[in-house]
């Protein structure tokens, strides 16, 4: 079973994020868990999806301890709780322009994939909505679900925006394809 957490900041579009990604698993055929944990009821406070996906049905009913992947839209978040989740397996795309080597530093033992998905959203005419540029990285560090799933989500779940959107979404998976090239070479 594949587990998944995303943290934002309420306003972010982390809930958005969550449910997108678990359409884009379900229409993939997978069988897919995703709710949401607010920390308070105003734009701000922490949010997270949890998000379970399987071959089979997802029984499993409480709060993800352990996360294969964490999607963090604030990096200030990266800390505490979430970071708990995180063992030295755990894949963690975050919103960023510092670089790797500088979570290598603050984070040592941690796989961070730092994406500047802000920059991508602007330049894609999104401004700060990040989302679809930290899904697309997040599908390529994970290497699920397809590309061409999440951006056909995308463009049916968008209530507009839709090139934007799949471009973002697309330079994300770039970006973090090139990241993980990197790591290798």
């Amino acid at each position: 079973m594949l587990e998944i957490i995303i943290q934002g900041r309420g306003g972010q579009g982390a809930q958005t994020a969550g449910n997108l990604l678990a359409g884009a698993f379900h229409a993939q055929g997978l069988h897919v868990q995703c709710f949401a944990s607010y920390g308070g009821a105003r734009r701000g406070t922490p949010v997270n999806s949890y998000i379970r996906v399987d071959q089979r049905p997802v029984r499993v009913r409480c709060d993800i301890e352990r996360a294969d992947a964490i999607l963090c839209f604030d990096a200030s978040l990266l800390e505490g709780r979430l970071l708990a989740c995180a063992d030295a397996d755990t894949l963690i795309v975050v919103n960023s322009a510092r670089s790797a080597a500088e979570f290598a530093q603050m984070l040592p033992g941690k796989r961070v994939i730092p994406i500047d998905a802000l920059t991508i959203s602007r330049q894609q005419g999104l401004g700060r909505i990040v989302n679809s540029a930290l899904l697309g990285a997040l599908a390529r560090v994970i290497q699920a679900p397809t590309l061409s799933v999440l951006t056909q989500a995308l463009v049916d779940n968008a209530p507009k925006h839709h090139d934007e959107n799949v471009a973002a979404c697309a330079e994300g998976y770039r970006c973090a394809e090139l990241q993980l090239l990197e790591r290798v070479a």
